[in-house]
């Protein structure tokens, strides 16, 4: 058995996305983070795993056929996370839905070691450009591995990895990707995001007014 987790809330404008605003209104930085995560969701989808579990702040969107829905727990990211793991008793993959652009290459690592039985790591973590991270893969998940770290800090993967580590654990990296934060970073997710996405959809041919390369560049 094999599990994918995705940390997701809900999407109401001044609650999400706020980085993007301006240049983006609450109402446009809300549709930009809900395509994200209608892309991650059918990114999971397709993931050769036994579970997919959406844990959720707030009041889950329709239409997620073939996912668990699980409350977050309340308290910081951290624990929020430590929770979500300590749920799992078989390997498990954590993901945002910051990162709507990923491939199945991006994940591969982890889920053929599980799948073959012959897992090299004990954990693989993805790192993101802005120094946090946007993948935890644990074969034995624990919220002692992730709770009392900080979060959302330039160091946040570091200390993260660190923490792996000194829980005597074999760690592998995962690419590094870009999370979707602000204007600069929804520009380099959406070059990578596939023609079809959501995101792209939304986004390309961008409002006479605006396009995310040049929000990106003001």
């Amino acid at each position: 058995m094999t599990a994918v987790l995705v940390m997701a809330k809900e999407c109401v404008p001044g609650r999400v996305k706020t980085r993007l605003t301006p240049p983006w209104t609450p109402a446009e930085a809300a549709a930009i983070a809900a395509a994200s995560l209608r892309d991650t969701l059918a990114f999971v989808g397709r993931l050769p795993v036994d579970r997919r579990i959406l844990v959720f702040d707030g009041t889950p969107p329709p239409g997620i056929d073939g996912f668990e829905v699980a409350a977050q727990s309340s308290g910081g990211l951290d624990g929020r996370i430590a929770t979500a793991l300590d749920g799992c008793r078989e390997p498990a993959l954590l993901l945002g839905m910051d990162t709507p652009q990923l491939r199945p290459d991006d994940v591969a690592a982890p889920l053929a070691a599980w799948r073959s039985g012959r897992a090299g790591a004990d954990a693989w973590i993805g790192p993101a450009a802005d120094g946090g991270f946007w993948a935890l893969a644990l074969t034995h998940p624990s919220g002692d591995l992730v709770r009392g770290v900080p979060m959302s800090r330039a160091d946040t993967g570091v200390r993260q990895r660190a923490r792996l580590v000194d829980a005597g654990m074999v760690v592998e990296d995962l690419p590094t990707r870009t999370d979707l934060d602000d204007a600069a970073s929804l520009a380099e997710v959406l070059i990578a995001c596939p023609p079809t996405s959501a995101l792209r959809r939304l986004l390309q041919p961008a409002p006479a007014h605006r396009d995310a390369e040049g929000a990106a560049g003001r």
